[in-house]
């Protein structure tokens, strides 16, 4: 399957479970992979034959800056249930979150999630 992909998408989100999470914010990063056939995309060079990157960026960029959610995982799904039903030719999707100031008590330098979503 062709793939859409996008990684780094980042901005500041106020998501987790601390308090100092939601009031003081921090980073998060997105890699966004889409599923679907580009071969008329590709034969006929039309945009509307394929989906419109700077869309699915502002799109993960107001979920990340949007209300605070406790989890990762629940900004993923999100991102993920945003993708799939604003664009139909998109067959799958896959979402990493990355949240690299994550309070786990020692010195990381990454934490995320990935989840994988089929239509």
């Amino acid at each position: 399957m062709d793939k859409i992909i996008l990684t780094g998408i980042s901005a500041v989100g106020f998501h987790g479970v601390h308090d100092f999470e939601r009031k003081n914010g921090q980073s998060f990063s997105v890699d966004v992979e889409i599923g679907l056939d580009l071969s008329k995309a590709g034969k006929n060079d039309e945009l509307n034959q394929t989906i419109d990157y700077s869309l699915v960026v502002g799109m993960v960029i107001n979920i990340l800056t949007g209300p605070p959610v406790n989890l990762i995982e629940k900004v993923a799904e999100l991102i993920s249930e945003d993708i799939l039903k604003n664009f139909m030719q998109a067959k799958s999707v896959s979402v990493v979150i990355h949240k690299p100031e994550a309070p786990v008590g020692a010195q990381i330098l990454d934490v995320a999630v990935r989840i994988e979503r089929v239509r």
